[in-house]
C-alpha cells in the first residue's frame, strides 16, 4: 500500500508539472482547448522574476566587466536559437530573438542602444535597413534598360518577380554578445555575476545567403530592464518538456556556453583579437586566462 500511495503522489506531482508545459493538453476535447488555463492556473502563473538583491558599492571588493560571445551553433545553446518555425510550432514557444523583437515592436522593451556602453538609444526605424533589404534583380535591370522610356514615363510598372526582398528572421541569428559584471561580494563572501546587456549578432539582410558573410551587432538591450518580458517566455527544456525554463532563468543561471572576447582594461577595453591577431588558438587560451584570473581571486580569498 505504501508503494502504491507513493506512486500516486509521484504521478500527481508530474501531472501538475505537465500543466505548466501545455495547459489543458490532456483534458482538451478539441485542439482549440489546448493552452486554455483555468482561473486557478492563471492565478498561480502570476509570478515575477526573482528580484536582484541590493549591492552597496562598498560591498564590492573586486569587480571586472567582461564581454562574451554565445555561439548558437553549439548544442548547449540551442534553447536560445530554436524554434525557428514561428508559424506552426505554437504561440507559446518562441526563440529568444523573436521575444526581443516582439518586445521592441510592442513597446515593452524600450532600453535599446547602439553600443555596449548604452550611450545612444536605437529605434526600430534605425534598424530597418539591417532587417529588410529590397533590390532589383539583374533580370529586372535588364527589363528596365530594354523599356527604359516606358518605365520613366510611367507606362510600365516593374513586375514584383523582379524585386528581390530579404527579411532578417530568427533563423539568420548567428549568436549573442553579452556584457556582464563579475564581482566579489564581501558580505556574502562569494564571487557573483550580473548580466548587464545582450546583443543579437547576424549578417545584414542584404548578405543573407552569401558565403561567409560578416556579422554585425543588431542592437544592445539593457538586460535588467527586460527581465519581466524574458520571464514570461519559456525556453525548451530538452530533459523535461513538462518543465520549461524561462529565458530569464536560463540567462541568469548561465545555462549556456560562451567565450570571453573582451575584458575591461586600461587599453580602452580592447578586444582579445586586437592583440592576439590571426591566431584563434591563442585567442581561446587568452579567453581562458581572463576567466581563470577572475576565478582565482575568489580562491585566493580563502588562502592564508
Amino acid at each position: 500500500m505504501k508503494l502504491r500511495n507513493f506512486l500516486v503522489v509521484i504521478f500527481a506531482v508530474a501531472g501538475s508539472y505537465t500543466s505548466f508545459a501545455q495547459s489543458n493538453l490532456l483534458n482538451a476535447k478539441t485542439p482549440d482547448e489546448i493552452g486554455k488555463k483555468t482561473a486557478a492556473q492563471m492565478n498561480a502563473d502570476n509570478d515575477k522574476p526573482l528580484p536582484y538583491g541590493y549591492v552597496h558599492d562598498r560591498d564590492i571588493l573586486m569587480g571586472k566587466a567582461t564581454w562574451e560571445i554565445i555561439d548558437l551553433d553549439e548544442r548547449v545553446n540551442f534553447p536560445l536559437y530554436y524554434p525557428i518555425d514561428s508559424v506552426n510550432i505554437g504561440s507559446d514557444r518562441r526563440s529568444l530573438f523573436d521575444v526581443l523583437i516582439k518586445g521592441i515592436k510592442t513597446g515593452r522593451i524600450t532600453e535599446v542602444y547602439t553600443d555596449d556602453y548604452f550611450n545612444t538609444k536605437k529605434t526600430l526605424k534605425d534598424m530597418a535597413s539591417s532587417f529588410k533589404y529590397v533590390d532589383t534583380t539583374q533580370a529586372g535591370r535588364d527589363e528596365i534598360n530594354t523599356y527604359y522610356d516606358d518605365y520613366m514615363k510611367g507606362r510600365k510598372i516593374l513586375d514584383p518577380q523582379y524585386i528581390d526582398t530579404r527579411d532578417l528572421t530568427g533563423i539568420d541569428i548567428a549568436g549573442y554578445k553579452i556584457k556582464g559584471y563579475w564581482y566579489f561580494d564581501k558580505r556574502q563572501g562569494e564571487l557573483k555575476y550580473r548580466m548587464l546587456g545582450i546583443c543579437p549578432v547576424s549578417p545584414e539582410a542584404r548578405d543573407i545567403g552569401a558565403e561567409n558573410p560578416d556579422v554585425i551587432e543588431l542592437f544592445w538591450v539593457y538586460f535588467p530592464s527586460i527581465r519581466d518580458v524574458l520571464h514570461e517566455n519559456k525556453a525548451f527544456n530538452d530533459k523535461n518538456s513538462a518543465m520549461p525554463l524561462t529565458f530569464d532563468h536560463l540567462l541568469n543561471a548561465r545555462r549556456f556556453s560562451a567565450v570571453i572576447y573582451k575584458e575591461e582594461n586600461v587599453y580602452g577595453d580592447r578586444k582579445i583579437e586586437d592583440y592576439m591577431k590571426e591566431n584563434s588558438q591563442m585567442q581561446l587560451l587568452e579567453s581562458e586566462r581572463v576567466k581563470e584570473k577572475i576565478r582565482n581571486f575568489e580562491q585566493d580569498m580563502w588562502n592564508y
